[in-house]
């Protein structure tokens, strides 16, 4: 795969400020590969809820340069820095917020934001948690790309129904299809 020459050294940055843990850039984005993926062919607008240092947000820009692409993050400090990045590496089709996850879901619920057509997620949060807070973003129809552990199953059958999700584990990274 192509990539930006600037998104390792970006990456980088990211990980020297703290913004994700010390694993090795390159597999960090062979991890961050994997949403791309697991998102296939789909098309239109893609929320990556916590997105801290970039992973996998600028990977998927920089691998899917049609989608439209918000970067989201609660903490100021990050989405500077994402804000930054973005400019650097020329993602035009890539926004950043920085807002609480809990407001774009009251906007997507109350109607005021259409929803997203694929919604992904690395370290959000607790399972549970990250998985509602992506299914009240995501639109009918869309998709919940998450970050998965490499073996066991935390995701109850009781929980995946009430949210009428199905899942497909891609690699390290678990798929879910809204209806």
């Amino acid at each position: 795969m192509d990539r930006h020459p600037d998104l390792f050294e970006t990456l980088r940055q990211a990980q020297r400020f703290g913004f994700f843990g010390d694993r090795a850039i390159d597999e960090a984005v062979a991890h961050a590969e994997q949403y791309v993926t697991a998102i296939g062919d789909r098309s239109g607008r893609l929320l990556d809820l916590g997105s801290g240092g970039g992973l996998p947000g600028l990977v998927v820009a920089d691998a899917r340069p049609d989608l439209e692409i918000v970067l989201l993050d609660r903490r100021q400090k990050r989405t500077d820095f994402l804000e930054r990045a973005v400019r650097r590496l020329g993602f035009e089709q890539v926004s950043v917020a920085c807002r609480d996850a809990d407001e774009v879901v009251r906007e997507v619920t109350d109607g005021v934001d259409p929803g997203f057509d694929i919604v992904t997620a690395r370290g959000f949060g607790p399972p549970e948690f990250t998985l509602r807070t992506a299914a009240g973003c995501v639109r009918p129809g869309g998709c919940i790309v998450i970050s998965e552990p490499p073996t066991g199953d935390r995701w109850p059958a009781e929980l995946l129904d009430e949210l009428h999700l199905s899942p497909t584990r891609t690699g390290t990274v678990i798929r879910f299809d809204a209806p």
